[in-house]
């Protein structure tokens, strides 16, 4: 196997335990032992546990962003790619493997002093933010820049509430709820 491909193997093994398990409970061992690699092969790649939970973040959020991006654009325009985030939300829910939010599991484990790994948590945040702030750009004309970035994150606290939520209670009637709120929101 070339170097890229079993540093991704890597990546996309821990990323599956670090999102079931959570990330204080996957051990390196058990990395090393689901990826079948050596010691070596994964500390030839990544230098700590941090260096791998980094890269898992970063690999859940760029899957998720092009998903969503994807998602929301297939709808048709106006208020449909907006509400679109809550029906992709709604199919996330559905998969057997949901387990809420990857960021918000990992930070809730983490010490408040790594700055490190909640930076990184913070910038996927802000990025999405900034994704559904495109989308407001491209469907709802007539808003000011400023009421742009205050909807954006209000329909941001919208979706990352429904996910919580959705998770804590085994139900989605959280995203159908947040959905409706998004839907009054926007008209």
């Amino acid at each position: 196997m070339k170097r890229s491909a079993i540093k991704q193997h890597i990546i996309e093994t821990a990323s599956q335990l670090f999102y079931k398990n959570g990330y204080n409970l996957t051990g390196i061992n058990e990395i090393i032992a689901e990826a079948g690699i050596a010691k070596a092969t994964l500390y030839n790649h990544f230098k700590s546990k941090e260096d791998i939970c980094i890269a898992y973040l970063q690999h859940k959020n760029h899957t998720f962003l092009k998903d969503i991006r994807t998602f929301c654009k297939e709808k048709e325009g106006g208020t449909a790619q907006l509400l679109g985030l809550f029906d992709f939300l709604q199919a996330f829910f559905k998969d057997r493997d949901f387990n809420g939010c990857w960021c918000i599991r990992t930070v809730s484990e983490i010490p408040r002093e790594n700055e490190r790994i909640r930076g990184e948590i913070q910038g996927q945040k802000v990025g999405l933010i900034g994704f559904i702030r495109g989308l407001l750009e491209e469907n709802i004309a007539g808003l000011s820049g400023e009421e742009q970035d205050l909807l954006s994150r209000q329909l941001y606290l919208l979706y990352e509430g429904a996910v919580a939520e959705s998770h804590l209670h085994q139900s989605d009637w959280p995203i159908q709820s947040a959905r409706a709120m998004c839907s009054k929101l926007l008209n």
